[in-house]
Formats: structure tokens, C-alpha cells, sequence
């Protein structure tokens, strides 16, 4: 039995300076020798404040991985509750599932889709709930930051000030029973921006932010060059009374402003130059300043901004995770053993940073962080956490290939066909047969007439290719073993696309045509030709690791054309028509009429009238059309001139706004391949396409010895797992068993190798402004000592 003494914890107001390590559950000071009536009371304390301990350094770790701020760390028991309940996935899908309600009834209000329309009772009620559901969640918040915390965090306070607006105007409308101009409608992105699982648009939005100053001097200087022109234009161009584009200063300013995007050239040139053709001159001058130098300059100011931006962000998160990491060990070692954390400790902590992480996994995460090979984790060791506690754990195979253990013919069968795939000679051959079949469908493809592409007979040559793909994947899996060929990204890659064709020749053969659109993946296969080159395979990987951040970048993305399609419904909504810009110069684009030829009706149709802001969703699309900008100033024109010649700024403004989320995404993207582009220089040795791989032996002599650890603390679950471990060593006479730990490599990795010697310049930095921002304090006497209740318990002063 263990005495009261080995469950006292570390004092961090009695030896290490409090506002360094922090805590407010820590304080559990070291009591004198209780009487022995009193030990059982004394350790069962002792039990709940380790636990209460082991819980607050995994808040801490979840602040430092999240990159929450210690401020808004909760206090006391109160908070600690609201905190616990504000911090699972349930209230993050509750925050997500309100915010895209908000969102979707743009769908159901007026203006709104047809098929969706909703009465105003029904849209403005939901709206009424959904503001309910969104009060809830921020009073949880409230009751776990405190009001002084509540008001200092700004996003917070942001989205209370929109909720506040949001509120009081769907009570107006649900009481008037009628819809008025809502603007405002434009902010309820804020509640999606606020959710848990859009950091990520957090961050990109936040760069847009910091990357603004330097965009905003360079389009000033665009600007200045743009209204120079302007003015020299007009009086060049304006006696031309033919010439439409430069008769006024504000023609001459917007057809510039357009001709920025080549959206008007050459037709803003051609009634000057069919006058003068020197006067090519201006718009040769105009375009190669403002397009050809500014906008590339802008561009290379943005991605030195952003490269700067990335690695300030990089040691920010890397310092606030060790300030993070220091505050859980303070909390996890003992005043017996201050030197480091020992498993019992450890594995309290996992239990609940991780509540779902086995026994074994907790020990294998425990002995891959103990490089010094003691029953300790130091702190040096202990830095590592966030690195290896993502580390898959599996068991190493005892058998080289999965036919190890199988008959000599058939092993010797199997072992033929593993060497056959894994041969050059065998890959080349697939690369050729795959090169032939893309030949062989652009050839197909364009011998085709328009009608009906797909023959009632399935081609000769799609099973001919199929056959040969379906051999090759027979043949990998039975030499490789499924377990193996599946771990491949490419092989997973492969056997897609092969069961698609597979899937399509199924839909040719019994005429189901609904499903003919499998058969147009065929071409797919040609990626495979991609895996030859270095550069090809470094271009595909940087892609697939860029997908997740291109996906919130899209979706910042998104969330500017929500907030421009609101304004745009607000004020555009219905004034687009056939027919509708006849007083304007873009008014064929707009004319719908049809006329007899001699014994027919030809009807002559200008699209545009269907870019429109008549609901959400054809706004999207108007949106998405300005933002290739190819034609754009027509949708503008027409707008125009159905309502004022202000209505440009909504069109100008949009322009740049979208600029600068599009500059960001193309710096991020260079920013991304010259990265790991030096990256791969950098470690062309040492560079593994495996992601994090980590090997650890534990012997039977230590699972036995966990096993004894959880039986004294009746953890039947975790026994009963480690028990297997013990079994099957047994099983095949073994006395430990090696364990290999992966995970995927992240951008995290990549900079910390590129930044090796630059990190530990950041740590002496960051130690030294910690102790000039410390002051020492002295030991407290054991005599002093108590334990203080939850209640009580003083939040130490954090630095951030």
C-alpha cells in the first residue's frame, strides 16, 4: 500500500516561482505527517488533487496545441465546469450546426431561392432560435472567462456586439411581419468565423489582416499612377466624341480601373487608335506600369510579407507550446522527485488529454519521450510531447512477408510474385501500358462526332486496359499482402481508379446510364505517369499537403462572397432583366428579342441578364464570374445603369478585396513549394517520404510490471489489454516486442528542421525575457503547507 507522502504533489508557490509555471489547481503544498487515523482521509485528498492536477495540465496542453491564450484560462471550479462543457464536441457541432443556419436562411429570406421560400413567421422565428442557441454559448463562455476576461477578448466582444444588432432586428421583423434592408445580415459569417473548427479561417483571416499595410502602400502607388493616367486620358481622348470610354474623368477613371484587369482591351484602345495610332502609346505605357511592373511588384511585397508572417506565427506557436508544456510538468512532478514525471503521474495526464488513447500506447508514448532511459521524463524530454503523442502505435510484424509462414511451393509462388512488383522492369511496363491507354483514349475521344458518346457495346480496348489494371492490382496484393499495398497513397490511388473503371464497364455493359459518368474517369489513370519524375512528385505532394489549408482558404474566400452577396441582394436584387441596359454601351449583351426570317423565329439572346443578385445563389455565381474578371465590367455596366453610377464601388471595392484574398493564396502557395523545395536540399540524405516513423522495444519484464500498476489501481480495462501484449509474446517465445510509431509529417516538422539553428536562439531568448519577468521567491515552510479547497485556490499569474 502506498503512504499519504508519495501522493503529495509538487508545490509550485513553495519552490518555482509561481508566475513562471502557473496553475490553479496547484497548489497542493506538502503537509506535515498526519496521525495515523487520519491517513486514509489525508491520501484520498491527496488521490483528488493529483486528479484535479493531472486535469489542468491537460488544459494547458490543449491551450498550447489550440493556441489559446493563458489568460483565458479557467479559474476556479466554476469556470472549470463551463470550461469542461464549453470544450467538447458536442457544443462545438451545436456552435457549428447554429452558425450554418444563420448562414442558410439567406436561402429562405427575401430575396430568396424560389423552391426554398419560407413565410417571414417561420425564417424569422429560426433566426430568433438560432440568436437563443448562440446567447447560451456565449454565457457559457462568460461563466468560464470571467466578465473582466469576457470584455477583453475581442472576437468575443465583436460577435456579442452582431448578436446584440442581429437580435433586436429579427424581433423587428418577426413584429412588422415584414422585411426591411438588412445589411447586417452580411455579418453572421462572424458566428461561423467564432466556431472551434474554423480556426484555420481564423488564421488565413487574420494574415489578410497583418498582410493588409504593405498591399494597401503598393495600391496607393497603383492608385496615384491610375488617376494620372485618368486625367491625361481625358484631355488626350475626350475631343473624340466617338471615343465613349474617356469623354468624363469618371468614364476615364473606371474604363482605366477595368482595363487594370485586360478586361476592355483592346475595345477601350480602338476608337483613339483608329483616330491616331500613336495613341497606342498611353495604353502601351499605362498597362506595362501599372499591370506588368506594379501588380507583379505587389505580388512579390505580399509574398515577403507573408513568408515573414509564416515563420513569426511558426515561433509564436513553438514558444507558446513550450511556455504550455513547462506549466503541465510544473504540475506533474513531485517535491520527492523534482528531476521529472514518472509514469503514474504521466499516465494520469494522458487520461485526460487523450481520454481514448490505450494503456499501451500511453507507455509506449511515455518510453518513446524518455530518451535518458530512466523511470523519468525530464523536462528537456518532456518538450517534445506534441511531437510524439501523435504517434500511431503497432506492433513490428514478426514476419518479413504476410507468406512467411505458408507451405514451401506456395511461399516460393508468392515470394516470385513480390520480387516481380517490386522490380523496375515490372513498373516501367505498367508506365508504358498506362502511357498507351492515354494515347489510345485522346485518340478515341477525337474521332468522335457530337450525339451520344457512349456505344451501346463496351470497346474492345476498355476491357483489353481494364484486364491488364485488374492483373497488376491481383498481383500487388497477393505479393505485397492487402495490409501493405493499401498503406501506399499511390497504390490506394490506383485501386480507385481501377475499381471505377471497373464500375463504369459494369454501367456500359447493362445500359445503366445514370452511371455513365464513371466511364469519363478513365483518364485518370495518367497521374500514375506523374510518380517518374522527382519534380512532378514534389509538385503532387506539396498539393496534397497544401488540400487542407486550400480547403479554409477557400472557405475564407466564401465567406467574402456571403458577405458581398448579402449587400449585393440588398441593393441589386430584381433591377437585371431582359431588355433592361438599353441607354447603355453594354445593352446587346442584355437584349432578348426574337424576330422572323423568312419562315423562321431566331431568337437573339444576351446571357447576362441571368447574372443577377435576384438570391443567394445566383449572387454566388455573378461573384464567382467577377472574380475571373474576364467580361466583368458588363455585369457592372448593367447594374449601373439601372440604378447609379455608385453602385461601381460595390463592383471596385469587391475587385480588390478579392485581389488580396487571391495575392494571399498564390503567395501561400509559392511560399508552400519553395519551402519544401529548399527543404528537400536541405536534407536530400536524410529526407523520408514515410512521414515520422519511431521504433520502441518494451520487454515482457515491463508490461508485467504496468500490468501490476493498474491492478493496484483496478483499472480492469487497461489490464486486460496488456495482458494480450504479454500473451503474445508467449506465444511465439518472445521475451519484448518492438513497436513502431507513425504519423503523417506535417509543416510543423519541415520548419523545424529548417529553422534548427535558429529555434534554440528563440528558446535562450524566450528563457531569458521569462526571468527578467519573474521574480524569485522563497521556499515556503512545510509547516505552512495545507491543502487548500477548489474554492480558494489562487490562479497564478501566467506569462504570455
Amino acid at each position: 500500500m502506498l503512504c499519504c507522502t508519495e501522493w503529495k504533489c509538487w508545490s509550485p508557490g513553495s519552490i518555482v516561482p509561481d508566475a513562471l509555471y502557473g496553475g490553479s489547481y496547484d497548489v497542493i503544498n506538502d503537509a506535515s505527517s498526519p496521525a495515523a487515523g487520519d491517513c486514509c482521509a489525508q491520501q484520498g485528498s491527496a488521490r483528488h488533487n493529483w486528479e484535479m492536477n493531472y486535469q489542468e495540465a491537460a488544459i494547458y496542453l490543449q491551450e498550447g496545441e489550440n493556441n489559446d491564450k493563458f489568460f483565458t484560462h479557467p479559474k476556479n471550479a466554476k469556470a472549470l465546469a463551463a470550461y469542461l462543457f464549453a470544450h467538447n464536441h458536442l457544443f462545438y457541432l451545436m456552435e457549428l450546426s447554429t452558425a450554418l443556419l444563420l448562414l442558410l436562411l439567406s436561402l429562405c429570406e427575401a430575396p430568396a431561392v424560389p423552391m426554398l421560400r419560407l413565410g417571414i413567421f417561420v425564417h424569422a422565428t429560426l433566426e430568433l432560435f438560432a440568436l437563443i442557441v448562440v446567447v447560451f454559448e456565449l454565457s457559457m463562455k462568460m461563466r468560464w472567462l470571467g466578465f473582466q476576461t469576457f470584455i477583453r477578448h475581442k472576437r468575443t466582444m465583436v460577435k456579442t456586439c452582431v448578436l446584440f444588432v442581429q437580435f433586436i432586428e429579427a424581433i423587428v421583423v418577426l413584429v412588422r411581419q415584414t422585411s426591411h434592408v438588412r445589411i447586417t445580415r452580411a455579418l453572421r459569417c462572424i458566428f461561423l468565423v467564432d466556431c472551434r473548427y474554423c480556426g484555420a479561417v481564423r488564421r488565413n483571416l487574420r494574415q489578410i489582416f497583418q498582410s493588409l499595410p504593405p498591399f494597401i502602400d503598393i495600391l496607393l502607388l497603383l492608385l496615384f499612377f491610375m488617376v494620372i493616367f485618368a486625367i491625361l486620358g481625358f484631355y488626350l481622348f475626350s475631343p473624340n466624341h466617338s471615343d465613349p470610354y474617356f469623354n468624363t474623368l469618371e468614364n476615364s477613371l473606371v474604363n482605366l480601373f477595368v482595363l487594370l484587369t485586360t478586361s476592355n482591351f483592346p475595345d477601350v484602345m480602338m476608337p483613339s487608335y483608329a483616330r491616331n495610332p500613336w495613341s497606342c502609346v498611353f495604353f502601351i505605357v499605362y498597362l506595362s506600369i501599372e499591370l506588368y511592373f506594379i501588380m507583379n511588384l505587389l505580388l512579390a511585397v505580399v509574398f515577403d510579407t507573408f513568408n515573414d508572417i509564416e515563420k513569426r506565427k511558426f515561433k509564436s506557436l513553438l514558444l507558446h507550446k513550450r511556455t504550455a508544456i513547462q506549466h503541465a510538468y510544473h504540475l506533474l512532478i513531485t517535491k520527492q522527485r523534482p528531476s521529472g514525471i514518472s509514469f503514474k503521474h504521466f499516465e494520469g495526464l494522458l487520461r485526460f488529454y487523450k481520454p481514448r488513447m490505450c494503456a499501451r500506447e500511453r507507455y509506449l508514448t511515455f518510453k518513446a519521450l524518455n530518451q535518458s532511459n530512466t523511470s523519468l521524463v525530464s523536462l528537456k524530454d518532456f518538450y517534445n510531447f506534441y511531437e510524439v503523442v501523435g504517434l500511431k502505435w503497432k506492433a513490428k510484424r514478426n514476419r518479413e512477408h504476410w507468406f512467411d509462414d505458408l507451405p514451401r511451393t506456395a511461399f516460393l509462388i508468392f515470394k516470385g510474385i513480390n520480387i516481380l512488383v517490386k522490380s523496375r522492369v515490372f513498373q516501367y511496363t505498367m508506365y508504358t501500358v498506362v502511357a498507351v491507354n492515354g494515347i489510345w483514349i485522346l485518340v478515341e475521344t477525337f474521332m468522335l462526332q457530337g450525339g451520344n458518346f457512349f456505344s451501346r457495346n463496351v470497346p474492345w480496348s476498355y476491357i483489353v486496359f481494364l484486364t491488364i489494371y485488374g492483373v497488376e492490382l491481383l498481383l500487388k496484393t497477393t505479393g505485397l499482402g492487402p495490409i501493405e499495398y493499401l498503406s501506399s497513397g499511390w497504390n490506394l490511388f490506383d485501386f480507385s481508379v481501377t475499381l471505377f473503371a471497373f464500375l463504369g464497364l459494369m454501367a456500359l455493359a447493362f445500359n445503366m446510364e445514370p452511371f455513365y459518368f464513371i466511364v469519363v474517369l478513365r483518364p485518370l489513370q495518367l497521374l500514375r505517369l506523374f510518380k517518374l519524375k522527382k519534380r512532378y512528385r514534389n509538385v503532387l505532394d506539396t498539393m496534397f499537403e497544401l488540400f487542407p489549408r486550400m480547403a479554409s482558404l477557400g472557405l475564407t474566400l466564401l465567406i467574402f462572397y456571403y458577405c458581398f452577396a448579402i449587400v449585393g441582394m440588398e441593393f441589386f436584387a430584381g433591377v437585371v432583366y431582359p431588355n433592361c441596359c438599353n441607354t447603355s454601351t453594354v445593352a446587346d449583351s442584355y437584349r432578348w428579342v426574337n424576330h422572323t426570317v423568312g419562315n423562321k423565329t431566331v431568337v437573339e439572346e444576351g446571357y447576362y441578364y441571368l447574372n443577377n443578385f435576384d438570391n443567394i445563389l445566383n449572387s454566388f455565381v455573378t461573384l464567382f464570374e467577377l472574380t475571373v474578371v474576364n467580361d466583368w465590367y458588363i455585369i457592372m455596366e448593367g447594374v449601373t445603369s439601372q440604378t447609379t453610377h455608385w453602385s461601381r464601388l460595390y463592383f471596385m471595392i469587391f475587385y480588390i478585396v478579392t485581389m488580396v484574398v487571391m495575392t494571399i493564396i498564390v503567395a501561400f502557395i509559392l511560399d508552400a513549394f519553395v519551402f519544401r523545395m529548399n527543404y528537400t536540399r536541405k536534407n536530400q540524405d536524410s529526407e523520408e517520404d514515410n512521414g515520422i516513423v519511431l521504433e520502441k522495444e518494451i520487454s515482457k519484464e515491463e508490461v508485467v510490471g504496468i500490468i501490476e500498476l493498474y491492478k493496484r489501481s483496478s483499472a480492469a480495462t487497461e489490464t486486460a489489454q496488456l495482458q494480450k501484449i504479454v500473451l503474445q509474446m508467449d506465444k511465439y517465445g518472445q521475451m519484448s516486442t518492438l513497436f513502431l510509431g507513425r504519423r503523417s509529417r506535417t509543416k510543423s516538422d519541415l520548419s523545424m528542421k529548417m529553422y534548427e539553428e535558429e529555434i534554440q536562439e528563440w528558446y535562450e531568448e524566450h528563457s531569458k525575457k521569462e526571468e527578467s519577468q519573474t521574480p524569485l521567491q522563497e521556499p515556503a515552510s512545510a509547516s505552512n503547507s495545507s491543502l487548500k479547497p477548489l474554492s480558494l485556490r489562487q490562479r497564478s499569474q501566467t506569462v504570455i
